[in-house]
């Protein structure tokens, strides 16, 4: 199929006129490519990381050392993708436009390192390889306008593991074929 600007316009999920560099809380999801199952497994509703996912656990933590603005805050490493929190704090003594960085290259970065680092793991260590890309292209992100939402997505966030099992995109799984996101008969 031949590119059709009118079919394949990707609509921007972002706040128009919203500056990302802004001090706040912003809530974000980032999914494997095609669902597929690389971090763990759900059991009894808690999350069993394995190597890949505490790999990509540690890649969210690392955010702050590259990134002296940001605060990590919750974080879920689900099979096949992530819920976490970031906290952009204010830069002190810095004028806002001079923020080097914003929401979308903190994101870019854990992803990019997250692939490397998995990439390496594959050749090292035999690690479940991946066709293309092993993120989606986006993620899904929200700006948390005050406590009571970021309670809410907090705990949304960490009960994640007990909603698998009813979750209709989480059908699929890795030994059972399918297609992602579609229940098996």
């Amino acid at each position: 199929m031949t590119y059709d600007p009118i079919l394949h316009h990707r609509r921007s999920i972002r706040l128009k006129n919203y500056d990302y560099r802004e001090s706040g809380y912003y809530f974000i999801t980032v999914c494997v490519r095609n669902r597929a199952h690389f971090f763990g497994h759900i059991s009894e509703d808690q999350m069993f990381l394995n190597e890949s996912g505490e790999m990509v656990q540690r890649w969210f933590f690392e955010l702050e050392n590259k990134y002296p603005a940001l605060k990590c805050d919750e974080f879920m490493c689900m099979p096949n993708h992530v819920h976490f929190i970031l906290n952009l704090k204010p830069l002190v003594g810095a004028d806002l436009c001079v923020r080097p960085y914003n929401v979308s290259n903190i994101v870019q970065w854990f992803k990019t390192m997250t692939t490397n680092e998995y990439m390496r793991q594959v050749k090292e260590k035999s690690w479940k390889p991946f066709s293309g890309k092993l993120w989606q292209r986006d993620c899904w992100e929200r700006i948390i306008r005050g406590e009571k939402e970021l309670y809410f997505i907090r705990e949304y966030i960490l009960s994640n593991p007990s909603q698998w099992n009813v979750d209709p995109l989480n059908f699929y799984t890795d030994t059972q074929g399918g297609h992602p996101g579609l229940p098996l008969s």
